[in-house]
């Protein structure tokens, strides 16, 4: 079942900051019950240095944190240092026993902010949610911090630094939405202005899909909105360049969105007295979709999946202009089975329904994924396989997820 989903509809506009999170023993304190695992361990005894907590992490190095040295503490303080070193993407990501050990406080810190963000009892996390947010969204979120970094010291410092662009690339309800609900929310709680965009936000209007469908009348797969054709990239190249500029104090600007519900669910842009604006200066935007950094193949190739994939094949030799070359690093969620994709649309559909609102049936389910399926089959191995086009390794976060949207180690 998705975790952290529900309060993370498309471009959800954050809640009023909550305040901000002390590293009091009360805040800090996990209940016995979660999980612990056999990770690097904390040895002897704390003790107290310069006012802080200090313990010894198995090899020497110190661990310290600014909190009181209670039994009850010093013990969930253990538990939480072990968990977060056994996350499945601390060797992919370069962190070991002694880094965490270095920057525990962060990762408190950070992990606090989420459990408030997302409206979890912090004191009482179920081992799952303490794995999205220690094993997942937080880790993550540091790596993001240091491609901020590195971005910013290719520039001189007279120089307005443009903000960098994040992608993010991942299945249909593989949770990306929620990621970059979470990282957008820690940047901005670090003090760094951020933006969310979707390729969602730049799907051709409601009149122009009728013109699409028109011209494709025997193609399902331009039916509706999703496979490349249906977007409207001069808009999408206009609002990133001009986001890219938004680098100066009191500049502003209104981000897209596109409402889906319009039209009987074919949906439609929203009108722009709706959408939210940015203030520079802008330092990060996440844009975030479903086909980001798909390559165009050989026609030979599609024709093998689906003869009508041959067209969105084409339309998606435009795109890379269109958004890639603005992505200067990227995350990549990766998944074993494109049928993940039905599963979970299913899952988010059927919730609605036990919730009183307006959902898919499960044959309407069928009917939707089955149009964004053959792109997934074409273009998601050479995705996974080579990466997105030109962009050093360095710059590429591939996170495998499991059928729970979790990431696993790449081993």
């Amino acid at each position: 079942m998705a975790l952290l989903t529900s309060v993370a509809s498309h471009h959800p506009s954050p809640p009023p900051p909550p305040p901000a999170p002390s590293l009091s023993s009360q805040a800090l304190t996990f209940k016995s019950s979660c999980l612990r695992f056999p990770q690097p361990s904390l040895s002897g005894f704390p003790s107290f240095i310069g006012g802080r907590l200090a313990l010894t992490v198995r090899g020497g190095t110190a661990l310290r944190s600014t909190l009181p040295a209670s039994p009850s503490v010093v013990s969930s303080f253990s538990d939480l240092f072990d968990f977060i070193c056994a996350g499945p993407l601390m060797k992919q990501l370069g962190f070991t026993a002694e880094t965490v050990a270095e920057s525990i406080d962060n990762w408190i810190t950070n992990g606090v902010r989420l459990c408030q963000l997302f409206r979890l009892n912090d004191l009482s996390l179920s081992p799952p949610e303490k794995a999205r947010i220690y094993h997942y969204y937080v880790p993550v979120f540091f790596w993001c911090q240091e491609q901020l970094k590195r971005h910013r010291t290719t520039f001189g410092d007279d120089v307005d630094v443009p903000p960098l662009v994040i992608g993010v690339s991942a299945p249909q309800g593989s949770g990306k939405t929620t990621l970059v609900f979470a990282l957008d929310y820690l940047f901005r709680k670090c003090g760094r202005r951020s933006a969310t965009l979707s390729i969602d936000d730049f799907y051709l209007t409601a009149e122009e899909q009728v013109k699409l469908r028109n011209q494709n009348p025997s193609n399902a797969l331009l039916e509706f909105r999703g496979n490349a054709g249906s977007h409207d990239l001069q808009f999408s190249i206009d609002t990133l360049t001009s986001l890219k500029k938004l680098t100066n104090n009191g500049a502003k600007m209104k981000l897209p969105r596109y409402d889906k519900s319009a039209y009987g669910g074919r949906g439609d842009r929203a009108d722009p007295s709706t959408w939210p604006e940015v203030e520079g200066p802008l330092e990060v935007i996440l844009f975030e979709g479903w086909m980001l950094g798909f390559k165009p193949l050989p026609n030979d190739v599609v024709n093998a999946v689906d003869p009508q994939l041959q067209v969105v094949n084409e339309n998606l030799k435009a795109y890379y202009d269109a958004w890639d070359k603005f992505v200067e690093a990227w995350i990549i969620i990766k998944i074993k089975d494109p049928n993940c994709v039905y599963q979970w649309r299913l899952q988010a559909e059927v919730a609605m329904r036990e919730d009183g609102k307006p959902g898919m049936s499960n044959e309407e389910v069928l009917d939707f994924v089955s149009r964004y399926l053959p792109a997934y089959k074409a273009y998601l191995p050479t995705l996974y396989a080579e990466g997105p086009k030109g962009l050093h390794p360095d710059r590429v976060l591939v996170i495998d997820i499991d059928e729970e949207r979790n990431p696993i180690s790449e081993d």
